[in-house]
């Protein structure tokens, strides 16, 4: 179905997010007429998201965009047990302060993206541990475990590629969807929500969720999934040979993020304008449709787009005009990341301090590949000693990693 009527689905459709809905009629239906409140689950396995998970908080921004209610479920106690989707081994364990200290982190990210309050369409952020901790094994097995079988379990694409890779799951993981649709049980029930979105290989935990709430309760739930975004080769979204690309500052600084975008395929930049930008669809149609090189002015604007919205718009201009200095006036821009290096550091360690390169090993294939300079001149030797002086040193890796070494 295509021909959406409520503001919600027409929206998510036009721009990209829609791979399967439950039941497509009834809840456009729904939209249309009242305020749905829907939520997407996210575990605190990291003090911060990266980019992988951005499509999903920006469903969560539309939702409320289109007057809808979004709810940010985090995994307080999911995540002490790990989801086993696309892994082939069990999670590290985390402590209970470890994971509050996480949640309170990721909070910062989603509070750029939404508005938090106590209005009908203001976003509330819950944890599940709330309700998971406290539950008693036997009377949830009797309640809820006995409207879930093994059979269909084991076909779970979750469960079944792990087991097919003859890789070990444990029981402790096996319970995970069982817990996930228990989540949009108790969800439906302490704050009303119709919906829950999530990716595309989340579907078979959001059905099982809809159908614990049919039998349980009785009550109509649904389901929307996002297509697997990836990059224009083919790689997953946000990963790149530098790692993964977070959404704390902290962990990732703006002028980084900038570049990330900046640095989209060609065959990119329409899909990711209307998925991570406000950009009207009007607009968009017009930057992707640029040619050649004037591409690249739809790349910045992009850039500059997603980087104001996680971190503001002072922040992502400043990060444009350094990006302008360093590789059209062949300077050295004072919004580039910084590293002190004291009386002196060898290359390959500022390389890698500076996130460069994953591993000093790395550093030393890329020096001698010819890849590094300093100054604007290709060093050779991995056992350079950089001392700064009075001015920083430039160091860049490459034609679009660049940083400043300073005492």
């Amino acid at each position: 179905m295509t021909a959406y009527k409520s503001s919600l689905l027409k929206l998510l459709f036009e721009r990209g997010y829609i791979h399967q809905v439950t039941d497509a009629v009834a809840l456009d239906a729904i939209a249309e007429r009242q305020v749905v409140p829907g939520y997407i689950g996210f575990d605190a396995t990291a003090p911060s998201l990266h980019v992988g998970s951005l499509v999903q908080i920006m469903m969560l921004r539309r939702l409320q965009q289109t007057g809808h209610r979004p709810i940010v479920l985090m995994g307080g106690g999911t995540t002490k047990v790990g989801d086993p989707s696309g892994k082939d081994e069990s999670r590290q364990l985390l402590s209970e302060e470890k994971i509050g200290q996480n949640i309170a982190a990721i909070r910062r990210v989603f509070e750029q993206f939404l508005t938090f309050g106590d209005g009908p369409t203001d976003a509330i952020m819950v944890n599940n541990a709330d309700w998971l901790d406290s539950l008693q094994y036997i009377p949830f097995l009797r309640e809820v475990g006995r409207h879930f079988t093994i059979n269909r379990m084991l076909t779970f694409d979750s469960v079944k590629l792990r087991l097919d890779r003859e890789q070990p799951m444990t029981f402790l993981e096996f319970n995970y969807m069982i817990l996930q649709a228990y989540d949009f049980l108790e969800l439906s029930r302490r704050a009303g929500c119709r919906v829950q979105f999530g990716g595309s290989d989340q579907w078979g935990n959001i059905v099982n969720g809809i159908e614990l709430g049919r039998r349980i309760d009785g009550t109509e739930l649904f389901g929307v999934t996002t297509p697997l975004i990836t990059t224009a080769d083919g790689a997953k979204m946000g990963k790149t040979a530098q790692g993964a690309v977070w959404l704390d500052e902290k962990l990732l600084s703006p002028y980084d993020y900038w570049q990330f975008w900046r640095n989209s395929a060609d065959a990119d930049v329409g899909r990711f304008l209307k998925l991570f930008t406000d950009l009207s669809l009007e607009d968009v149609g017009k930057l992707e449709s640029l040619q050649g090189a004037d591409i690249n002015q739809a790349k910045i604007v992009l850039a500059t787009e997603a980087t104001a919205m996680l971190h503001g718009r002072e922040a992502a201009l400043a990060a444009e005009q350094t990006a302008r200095e360093t590789f059209e006036g062949g300077g050295a821009g004072q919004d580039l990341p910084t590293l002190s290096i004291g009386e002196g550091m060898n290359i390959v360690h500022a390389l890698t301090a500076l996130g460069f390169t994953p591993s000093n090993k790395e550093a030393r294939r890329k020096i001698v590949e010819g890849a590094v300079r300093l100054d604007d001149v290709t060093v050779n030797d991995p056992g350079l000693k950089l001392v700064a002086a009075n001015e920083p040193l430039k160091l860049s890796l490459g034609k679009k990693r660049h940083g400043l070494l300073v005492r």
